[in-house]
């Protein structure tokens, strides 16, 4: 099992991980090619320098990284790094799992099998009595509840859970110290008491729409499976069901009537194959073995990802930057909101892997793409 960073270590972590442009992918990459986080932010600079984003790769200044940290631990807060002990074995196996997680609260419950209950913000009266009865039972059962702490169903879930009483997991998509809804503030603070509060924003960063589907992805690593209450066709609640499912995560659903928008989503995606919910019970059948804490037989990941660090490429002539520069270009006409296969923007870029890889990589830090499992990518969807 790898140990825990020192304290400069996870300084280090902390200012490469809010410096601007780095996001979970670029942050391990660099984490891979120059061995440590206090190496990567040595060459921010220079990579900046070579890509032409100085404007974009903003390096976070050290001692706002030692205010943050110091004022996680007044708030009785902390940070967790990728591959110490008390990182998710779960979440540690998506795509792009965050670097580092703040949490407040009863940090143990990382490691108990969870189930996330997610619907609809404007839920029916129906659909809040049956999340809370869910998560009551569910909770009442061992399992910890994992929601997003929106309004409707997820305020329900977290509710029951708290209610059984029993364990409750609210990722949230602000920093640690922001209430979001503010009429959740009260919730958010008995959660950070008795269940715990997770995020990857910064302390003190507002939520945007941008941020939300990136919180979906967390709740659908942390959970077993995911099981959607209520739900209209385009929801956030059907992106946490296409991403927990992406993740090799059971989905479940709970049928309506199709007079009723909220359950156009349920419908579908039991349409789509999810399992049919209507009991607690039928989501621990549904669940079975899953529904056990994890006993690891190999070890946890490294703290510092292991890989052979990459020779520094050379500084680009003007003559590259430009053929670059087109070929971001041409990246972009080819790319829509669908994954395609790096192997194919490849071949019809008529580019080298390298050079390919480069474009994708200026792309994904001015947050035009998204990549996703099995070499693939998309433009952003805000």
């Amino acid at each position: 099992m790898a140990g825990a960073l020192t304290t400069a270590e996870k300084l280090d972590w902390l200012q490469l991980c809010r410096s601007g442009g780095v996001g979970p992918q670029t942050f391990f990459k660099l984490l891979r090619r120059f061995g440590s986080a206090r190496k990567a932010m040595g060459e921010l600079p220079r990579l900046a320098q070579e890509a032409g984003a100085e404007d974009r790769w903003r390096r976070c200044r050290r001692d706002d990284a030692e205010a943050e940290l110091a004022a996680l631990s007044a708030q009785g807060c902390r940070l967790i790094a990728h591959g110490e002990p008390d990182y998710p074995l779960h979440l540690a196996e998506i795509a792009d799992p965050p670097p580092l997680l703040t949490v407040h609260g009863r940090v143990e419950l990382l490691a108990a099998p969870g189930v996330a209950l997610v619907g609809a913000r404007n839920a029916s009266a129906n659909g809040r009595l049956l999340a809370r009865r869910l998560a009551g039972e569910l909770a009442a059962a061992g399992l910890a509840v994992i929601s997003g702490l929106a309004r409707g169903i997820d305020t329900a879930a977290h509710e029951g859970a708290l209610a059984a009483p029993g364990p409750t997991i609210a990722v949230i998509a602000a920093g640690i110290d922001i209430a979001y809804p503010e009429d959740n503030a009260a919730l958010m603070a008995e959660i950070a008491a008795h269940g715990l509060v997770v995020t990857e924003r910064p302390l003190g960063g507002l939520p945007q729409a941008r941020h939300f589907p990136r919180r979906n992805r967390l709740i659908a690593g942390l959970s077993r499976g995911v099981v959607v209450v209520e739900a209209a066709p385009a929801s956030g609640s059907l992106i946490t069901a296409r991403l927990a499912a992406e993740q090799g995560r059971e989905v479940m659903a709970v049928p309506g009537s199709p007079l009723d928008p909220r359950h156009r989503g349920t419908n579908q995606l039991l349409r789509d194959g999810a399992t049919l919910i209507e009991t607690a019970d039928d989501i621990r059948t549904a669940l079975g073995p899953l529904a056990v804490t994890p006993k690891p037989s190999t070890p946890r990941p490294a703290s510092r990802p292991v890989a052979a660090p990459q020779p520094p490429r050379p500084p680009r002539s003007s003559a590259s930057a430009a053929a670059g520069g087109d070929l971001v270009s041409r990246l972009r006409e080819r790319l829509g909101p669908e994954p395609l296969l790096v192997d194919e923007l490849i071949r019809q870029c008529h580019a080298s892997t390298a050079e390919v890889q480069q474009a994708l990589l200026e792309l994904e830090l001015d947050g035009h793409i998204e990549r996703h499992p099995g070499n693939r990518v998309s433009l952003a969807t805000l």
